[in-house]
């Protein structure tokens, strides 16, 4: 006899075998509605940010609070009807020492992890790769300098070239590529006015400046695409230069870059067959679930 229990719990396995498959499919570098924290961290800085934004979030909280007690002690207990004869204290050595030294230890407690994770954002391992960013408006070039000066340009998508899954104002016409778990050194620059470089997963946001070379760098440790946009206010069109990273496997890199060395628009073909075998092969996983496997 078959049990709805047994089939909760092959469906819950039949679920984790989905997730599991899906990050190399998804982009997770975008916002999601009604999110509230920061997006989700996909390289070694941007943990730590998140760690240290979660850290900081509960101080700021237990101060709120504790003001905010102090506050509604004061109104109720000092109201005029309880406390017609108001103090004329006017220094209290005890408390004054209090409020000095606790928020100078607070900010100590908060600038031990600050300098950590400013330390790791610029003291990058060695690179595996090295690429160029240029900012003009508006749009970006990103270019492959050890491969042939390969430059991939990226334009915004309009509305009616969105494909289903692409977010509006963040799909571009050409994604850049790079190699999972690989350290990429970013070398920022503009044309004509300052912008910013951002990719919020990533936890990279460096300005890019006209005659000036900024550097950053990030090692995505999960495949998938990846949106940013132009952080720096740099005109009409601001709000219209995305930018979209592509990660993909070390395999899919090499033939990825290969193939841009003669034509960008045609190594668009490798990301496409990459992402085909990727499905089929999540297919098969969801084939040869527990689920799947009792429904036939």
């Amino acid at each position: 006899m078959f049990r709805p229990g047994r089939l909760t719990l092959m469906t819950a396995a039949a679920a984790a075998t989905i997730a599991a498959a899906a990050p190399a499919l998804a982009g997770y570098g975008q916002p999601s509605p009604w999110q509230l924290g920061l997006q989700e961290a996909v390289t070694p800085v941007f943990h730590q940010a998140h760690a240290f934004h979660n850290f900081v979030l509960i101080i700021i909280t237990v101060i709120t609070l504790f003001v905010l007690a102090l506050l509604v002690y004061c109104v109720v207990r000092f109201r005029e009807d309880k406390n017609p004869v108001p103090s004329k204290t006017t220094h209290h050595t005890l408390l004054e020492v209090a409020w000095t030294v606790i928020p100078v230890l607070i900010l100590v407690v908060i600038a031990v992890p600050s300098f950590r994770l400013l330390y790791a954002q610029y003291s990058p391992p060695p690179a595996d790769l090295t690429i160029k960013v240029v900012g003009r408006q508006w749009n970006w070039d990103v270019v492959y300098p050890d491969a042939n000066a390969v430059t991939v340009t990226q334009m915004m998508l309009q509305k009616d070239e969105i494909e289903d899954g692409q977010p509006y104002t963040l799909a571009v016409d050409n994604v850049a590529v790079v190699p999972v778990n690989k350290v990429v050194k970013v070398d920022v620059t503009a044309e004509d006015v300052i912008h910013a470089f951002t990719i919020p997963s990533f936890g990279v946001k460096v300005d890019a400046i006209p005659g000036r070379l900024n550097q950053t760098w990030f090692k995505a440790e999960r495949e998938g695409v990846y949106y940013g946009q132009c952080s720096e206010l740099c005109g009409f069109a601001h709000a219209f230069m995305p930018i979209a990273i592509q990660v993909v496997s070390e395999e899919t890199y090499k033939k990825w870059l290969e193939a841009a060395k003669g034509d960008v628009e045609k190594a668009k073909d490798v990301l496409k067959q990459a992402a085909a075998e990727k499905a089929k092969d999540s297919a098969k996983v969801l084939d040869a679930s527990p689920a799947s496997v009792a429904s036939r």
